[in-house]
């Protein structure tokens, strides 16, 4: 199954370097390798389009919860991207870095994979030059405009990124202080990006009562820009929203019609993950992590934040009233290793067991862990998350670092999408409901997000291609990973190829590291 969407055949595939080097009937051909894939459907590897692994990849270099769902290539850098960074971030963002035990020895994307190479990684990864990342290198967490001169110094931080191999500019505008920047700002740094071939994707403004008009200044970033937009994990969040999929759709088919370039993803499940300080409303974040720790100490200020939290609003994602209640949020990540009992536990458990008001055991325990815990909130509805799925221009996405069963990353209790995506897309959506068919979901799967990423060397089985190949069961290939034990390796990739090298061989992994980093159209070598 090639990856366009057309259905299967039966054939032979010979790899020689790395690449794809002939496809159709290779009997005669002679191999120092073969694998026979009789009964097994052949695939190119998937596309995971929002993956998270900046990180995480310094740690566990093999990403087991990647390779297990078939994925061979990630893109990230939502927002806040793994560079530039600079002395100042790194300071505000130590406890991220000293969780995961890593030195940030780098300050460019350029000097970041260049450590990744060295290193070695089981899957190939791209990214994105956060529009977050550039506005605190320039002026910090604080809540204002940057001056002429600041932008400046912004668009030239996009373009260096761009020249070291970035895909785009990103934005996530949930996340202070990313909710600082104006649209023009944006505007302003996604036409630097696409003076380079670069797209757009964000993480909208809202993806609850104020979605309508996130997605116009979506588009309009996009037109102004003229650049491609990516609208990561499409959702219709919140009580509120249930049942409005179909006004979304509507509105980005609009779009496309008038010939804005705009597609979108989906993680597939009812539940988002995300910091718990989303929490609380975007100004209480002025001037970072540390102020918005002494705003939620102070009396006075806390009470404020308490009343925003309660009250009604399209200026913001107010997540607390999106949700049923606290039996809705899923603590999962949490720092301080004295809050590691909570793990697993809902905001109503662990508020009943401290006798505190679920507002107060949500910002005391966000003071405990220096504002650093990250959960999942139930509060999407299956009907809409189905039917976003169902779009020709949906593909799929993680949107969840890569992870493994042991080793300091198996002590987190992650949303049991960064195990299981991709398989449970096939289990669920393909072979239970029949939503999708078989060769729609890997076409989302593989050239969908190539080519919206312009991978025209991955994401279908041709001739000259690089060899980024799934081989599995499409009858038997499934998700294990649940909310409650989500560190579970997915089921039925019998091989996976990356770059020509088996990373799963026989069902197991063999440890090999040959992922590359991909740099996007603008690289200056």
């Amino acid at each position: 199954m090639d990856g366009t969407g057309s259905p299967w055949y039966s054939g032979d595939i010979g790899i020689r370097n790395g690449r794809i080097a002939a496809l159709g009937r290779l009997g005669d051909a002679t191999a120092k390798t073969t694998i026979d894939a009789k009964n097994l459907l052949v695939t190119p590897g998937f596309i995971d389009m929002l993956g998270q692994s900046e990180m995480t990849i310094l740690v566990e270099p093999h990403l087991p919860s990647k390779i297990f769902q078939g994925i061979t290539t990630e893109v990230t850098g939502e927002g806040n991207s793994v560079a530039p960074i600079s002395d100042r971030t790194i300071e505000s963002d130590r406890p991220g870095y000293e969780h995961l035990k890593i030195n940030p020895d780098w300050r460019t994307l350029s000097q970041y994979f260049t450590r990744l190479e060295r290193q070695g990684m089981g899957i190939n990864l791209a990214t994105y030059v956060g529009a977050t990342s550039v506005r605190r290198v320039v002026i910090g967490d604080d809540d204002r405009a940057p001056s002429p001169q600041e932008l400046q110094q912004m668009k030239q931080l996009v373009a260096e990124a761009m020249h070291d191999g970035a895909f785009g500019l990103s934005t996530a505008l949930q996340y202070a202080p990313a909710p600082y920047a104006s649209t023009e700002e944006l505007i302003a740094l996604a036409s630097e990006a696409g003076r380079y071939g670069g797209i757009y994707s964000t993480h909208m403004r809202s993806e609850q009562n104020g979605i309508m008009q996130a997605i116009d200044e979506t588009i309009r970033i996009g037109r102004e820009a003229h650049v491609p937009v990516e609208i990561w994990h499409l959702k219709t969040a919140g009580k509120s929203q249930w049942g409005k999929m179909k006004e979304v759709i509507a509105k980005i088919e609009n779009a496309r019609a008038s010939g804005v370039d705009v597609t979108a993803d989906t993680y597939a499940y009812t539940a988002w993950f995300n910091s718990f300080s989303a929490f609380v409303p975007p100004w209480a974040h002025d001037g970072g992590q540390a102020k918005l720790i002494e705003r939620m100490k102070d009396p006075v200020t806390r009470a404020r934040i308490r009343k925003d939290m309660t009250t009604q609003t399209t200026e913001w994602d107010n997540e607390w009233l999106a949700i049923p209640g606290p039996e809705s949020i899923l603590i999962c990540v949490v720092q301080n290793p004295a809050l590691r009992p909570l793990q697993g536990k809902t905001l109503a458990q662990v508020a009943a067991s401290r006798h505190q008001d679920p507002i107060d055991a949500l910002l005391d325990i966000l003071i405990e862990d220096k504002a650093y815990t990250s959960v999942a909130v139930f509060g999407m509805e299956e009907n809409d998350v189905a039917l976003a799925l169902a779009q020709p221009w949906v593909a799929i996405d993680n949107d969840s670092q890569g992870t493994a069963p042991a080793g300091i990353l198996g002590q987190e209790h992650p949303h049991p999408r960064a195990y299981g995506t991709f398989p449970r897309v096939l289990r669920k959506y393909v072979r239970e409901e029949h939503r999708l068919t078989l060769q729609d979901a890997i076409r989302k799967f593989t050239s969908l997000p190539a080519q919206r990423l312009g991978l025209t060397d991955r994401g279908v089985l041709k001739q000259g291609m690089w060899a980024d190949i799934a081989i599995f069961d499409p009858e038997q290939i499934h998700d294990v990973a649940t909310f409650e034990n989500p560190n579970q390796l997915s089921v039925g990739i019998q091989y996976l190829l990356v770059n020509g090298v088996p990373v799963i061989a026989g069902g197991k992994a063999t440890n090999a590291l040959p992922g590359k980093a991909l740099r996007g159209p603008g690289y200056q070598q």
